[in-house]
């Protein structure tokens, strides 16, 4: 059965669509974008053009000529009896944009694997022999990988026993699991926003009503924090203490404490994901890099780290620390989800985590010279851009200077640079004037990156819409 968007969803999702004339095909370019990124499904029903004209604020002819432009195109059909259907894409393949290997794939935020990995993983080949006699699949994770993740946290000084730790597919598979067992269909759940987009996902999957809390490149909005906190009691929160996805801010002890003293008033469980924490990049890098057990001590904390992002996003390895009881509960729901962690992958990380050190010192230089080689292309070619320095990381939390994100993107793919609009990380829509730049590619492709959207971005801003020189802001 079709799944069906209604106006409201789809006018917020859109955020500052109106990014150039006529309105109609600036609409049409708003949900073209929605579906290549995925965030509009195929066979997706959209709302009426009745319905989403008064929601945008619009004629129905313009919303029923912004249909007929996608029908066009290909991005959707009309269907007697359901309205307007979102189409497969013919370039999508398993949700994500298929892109030739001379464009510059800038989606996602990882980098390429470790150089060590290959012969790490042919090193634990020749215990195949062994591997293939067990079951293949863990749902708690080996006794070995659990004591070393367990390890790595009391070495930063936060005491951890084997028994709290859960191994997963990965962190996006422990978010999953986490918000399948502790929420509620209507809980609330507070979440940064901008945030990491799958995990909003996943809380609403779950049936959570999310409570956005605003985090920029200058820190967390403390005042609006304990508002959230104090006004929907909300069950649980996810946070990104350590360089933060998108913006690449980590958090103070005085915001971990903040937080920590706010969640505590409120019985609220604070879910802290740690995938990107260990990736800084300068020498001496900020306070709040790791959210350490002092600062969280009011609070109910729970922990989700992964591999992903320090040696092999294909590495599916992700772990929870929690209260041994918490962990009793989620390997009992864990079958629904998924048999289990694959037996080869664990083994190859109890091979990894002693060359951790190792690891990051590599990490480190890479992403280094991504970020430099992003930081002075953009100074150099887009001067009005507002630009963060980000002490570690993955991306950059660029702030353009005109609300066209979105368009940006667009015109961006035309010459083969793929990005997400800044609308893609917004809880309730918004950030169009953003635009995260990951800067994890070889320097030479990220210059390149640079030099197409200096290029674009004139002719992106001239077909905005302007009113008394300012641009128009979307109505949502």
């Amino acid at each position: 059965m079709d799944s069906r968007l209604t106006a409201r969803s789809l006018a917020a999702s859109l955020g500052g669509w109106r990014t150039r004339e006529p309105a109609y095909e600036a609409l049409a370019d708003g949900i073209r974008l929605l579906c290549l990124d995925n965030r509009l499904a195929p066979r997706t029903a959209l709302p009426a053009e009745r319905e989403l004209a008064a929601a945008l604020q619009l004629s129905r002819t313009t919303v029923a000529a912004a249909y007929r432009s996608l029908r066009g195109t290909g991005h959707i059909e009309s269907v007697r009896g359901s309205g307007s259907i979102t189409l497969p894409l013919g370039r999508r393949q398993l949700g994500q944009v298929t892109v030739d290997a001379d464009d510059v794939d800038l989606q996602q935020a990882s980098p390429a694997a470790w150089p060590g990995l290959a012969a790490v993983m042919s090193e634990t080949a020749q215990d195949a022999a062994s591997l293939v006699a067990q079951s293949g699949y863990d749902v708690l994770g080996s006794t070995a990988l659990r004591s070393l993740v367990a390890e790595r946290y009391t070495l930063r000084g936060i005491p951890t026993a084997a028994d709290q730790i859960m191994i997963t597919t990965g962190a996006q598979s422990a978010i999953h699991l986490l918000a399948s067992v502790l929420l509620r269909r209507g809980d609330r759940a507070v979440i940064e926003t901008p945030t990491y987009p799958h995990a909003a996902d996943a809380l609403r999957e779950a049936g959570a009503r999310l409570v956005g809390v605003p985090v920029t490149t200058d820190g967390w909005d403390l005042d609006r924090a304990e508002q959230a906190f104090a006004r929907t009691g909300p069950t649980l929160a996810y946070l990104m203490p350590s360089f933060q996805n998108p913006t690449g801010r980590s958090m103070s002890g005085l915001e971990q404490s903040a937080i920590a003293r706010a969640a505590g008033r409120a019985g609220t469980v604070l879910i802290v994901d740690e995938t990107t924490a260990e990736l800084a990049i300068d020498p001496h890098p900020v306070e709040g890099m790791f959210a350490g057990e002092r600062a969280f001590a009011a609070a109910e904390v729970i922990r989700v780290g992964s591999l992903g992002k320090t040696v092999w996003g294909g590495l599916r390895i992700g772990w929870i620390r929690a209260d041994p009881a918490l962990v009793t509960r989620l390997v009992a729901a864990r079958p629904r989800r998924d048999l289990g962690t694959p037996e080869f992958e664990q083994a190859v990380a109890v091979r990894l985590m002693p060359l951790l050190p190792e690891i990051l010192i590599q990490r480190a230089a890479l992403l280094r010279e991504g970020r430099d080689a992003v930081t002075s292309a953009l100074h150099r070619h887009l001067p009005a851009w507002r630009v963060p320095h980000v002490a570690g990381g993955v991306a950059l939390w660029a702030e353009l200077d005109a609300p066209l994100s979105s368009g940006l993107v667009l015109a961006a793919r035309a010459h083969g640079v793929y990005l997400s609009a800044g609308s893609r990380f917004a809880v309730d829509g918004g950030h169009d004037r953003h635009l995260r730049i990951p800067f994890t590619a070889p320097a030479d492709q990220l210059r390149r990156a640079v030099d197409v959207l200096a290029r674009v971005w004139p002719t992106v801003r001239a077909a905005a819409p302007v009113s008394g020189g300012e641009l128009l802001e979307a109505v949502v």
